[in-house]
């Protein structure tokens, strides 16, 4: 219940953020009201020392958030993907919130194995290790399979996570509701609509047999690529609280020193990385949406290991070709075709001034396209962009958040490898080849055969709806308006129309 005994919560956690030194730098970096900052202070200030005190070597927000406990690290690591809400420096300072929790023991571990697969550990696994990473939700052994003989790896939820995670976020949606009630402005980043995110994305990884069939649909998407390897999961090892998959050996992305040794070209690396995310995100709709280093291997072909596939983003195929036309507007430095596109997907409300947004598109990407490659930064262009947006009051969208965001953690695992990449002659090929694809006359064909195809499907319901149709227009028909005469011109209209249609369906079905 998001009532007010939720406000004790609220208190330890203000008074952990007063303790921690974290208070003032989120504020900051929210760029808060007034009255968000003074109830901020209220809940926190004068019980400062009953939070937690966290440790002293982290910065002041990560300190706090892991104090804490693992559904506010989960939160910042939904928050990491929030740029508009949080500042990408900040954002910046959350994604790397992973891995930060103690193992739980392995006893309880194979406990849980067993009660959810049916049988003991040691008659599944020949082999099972210690915890090799442990996360907010939960951790992985390394093991290998008795009947098979295949090393596998093995994903065991915390025990009791999902009353834990039901317990603060009731606190979260409370919080939420308390700045949208003091600060009507803050609404347009949908704070409510953050914390509902974040519930929906825990709710999927708390059932590991949703992420099996993201990584199984992943696999599915990739396959006919070249240069990426998925780790399959193994269905019949795997239930809710428990996730069997291939063990993926390679090197962890984080460690450049060994993938130089090993011989691999980071340059081609990095480019690869980038092209790869955003094939998956234009062609697929279907993206990883966590690939930091840590879910990423090279292996010793070369080939890109994607890995934890519990955060997924989907984009729908209109919202695809937007995108695509977004980033083609930038690349191409064409300012006005770049405003007119989100004065028609809706980006940008109707009364704005077109010529103004583009102007200030124009302000965003030419200081990027000025610089030097390894000054060119989506973190920058994003950041200039969210103050864009905020001034001709754009609505936050959340599928494209999720999508941004990404794109600066990929940069930034790219530039790791490779401080010169140029994020934009990457992309180029990629956003190309999508848009002949998806946007010149096959696509039109591709559509028109799509429409045809449902109304095809549909012809059977005509009747029944057309008939359905003139039944209401009669009900809600006014008793005092004559009745309109019958009008040869409107009839040959409005068969001409039909009969268009049906040859319409006719030509594209042959």
């Amino acid at each position: 219940m998001r009532g007010p005994h939720n406000i004790w919560r609220l208190i330890r956690t203000g008074a952990t953020f007063e303790r921690t030194g974290a208070m003032g730098v989120a504020l900051d970096a929210m760029d808060a009201p007034r009255n968000v900052r003074v109830a901020a202070r209220v809940l926190g200030w004068p019980f400062r020392w009953l939070g937690y005190k966290g440790d002293p070597s982290l910065p002041p927000v990560t300190r706090a958030i892991t104090a804490l406990g693992p559904a506010y690290i989960k939160f910042g690591q939904i928050l990491s993907t929030r740029p508009d809400v949080v500042g990408v420096e900040l954002a910046d300072q959350l994604s790397y919130l992973q891995d930060k929790l103690p193992p739980f023991p392995t006893e309880t571990a194979k406990q849980m194995i067993q009660a959810d697969l049916g049988r003991p550990v040691d008659q599944v696994f020949s082999e099972f290790s210690d915890s090799v990473a442990a996360a907010s939700i939960a951790q992985v052994h390394r093991a290998r399979r008795a009947d098979t003989g295949q090393e596998v790896a093995v994903k065991v939820l915390r025990p009791n996570i999902g009353t834990a995670f039901a317990r603060d976020i009731d606190a979260f949606h409370f919080g939420a509701n308390m700045i949208e009630a003091l600060s009507p402005a803050t609404r347009r980043l949908r704070p409510k609509d953050v914390v509902q995110h974040f519930e929906d994305t825990v709710n999927g990884e708390l059932d590991l047999r949703l992420e099996a069939a993201s990584a199984s649909l992943f696999a599915e998407n990739t396959r006919d690529d070249a240069h990426i390897q998925v780790p399959m999961p193994h269905w019949g090892l795997t239930s809710r609280r428990v996730l069997t998959s291939d063990w993926a050996e390679g090197i962890s992305l984080g460690n450049v020193a060994a993938i130089r040794a090993a011989g691999h070209d980071t340059s081609l690396l990095a480019e690869r990385i980038l092209q790869l995310f955003l094939s998956h995100a234009l062609r697929d709709g279907f993206f990883h949406g966590d690939m930091h280093q840590g879910n990423l291997k090279v292996a010793p072909n070369g080939d890109v290991i994607a890995y934890d596939f519990g955060i997924m983003g989907e984009i729908d195929e209109y919202t695809r070709r937007v995108y695509a036309e977004i980033l083609m507007g930038f690349i191409r430095r064409d300012y006005d075709a770049l405003a007119r596109v989100h004065f028609e997907a809706g980006y940008v409300p109707r009364d704005r001034d077109p010529a103004a947004f583009a102007r200030a598109l124009r302000a965003v990407g030419e200081p990027i396209f000025g610089a030097d490659a390894s000054q060119i930064s989506m973190a920058n262009l994003l950041g200039y962009l969210f103050e864009v947006t905020e001034r001709f009051g754009m609505q936050t969208r959340t599928e494209l958040i999720l999508l941004q965001r990404t794109m600066v953690v990929v940069e930034g695992v790219a530039r790791s490898l490779d401080p010169n990449l140029n994020i934009w002659n990457a992309a180029r090929p990629v956003v190309e080849d999508y848009i002949k694809a998806n946007l010149g006359p096959r696509a039109f064909l591709k559509d028109s055969q799509r429409i045809a195809q449902t109304l095809q499907r549909a012809m059977p319901l005509m009747p029944g709806l057309i008939e359905d149709a003139i039944w209401r227009a009669r009900q809600q028909a006014k008793p005092a308006a004559p009745p309109k005469r019958f009008s040869w011109r409107s009839a040959a209209i409005g068969a001409g129309t039909s009969v268009a249609a049906l040859a319409l369906l006719l030509a594209v079905a042959a």
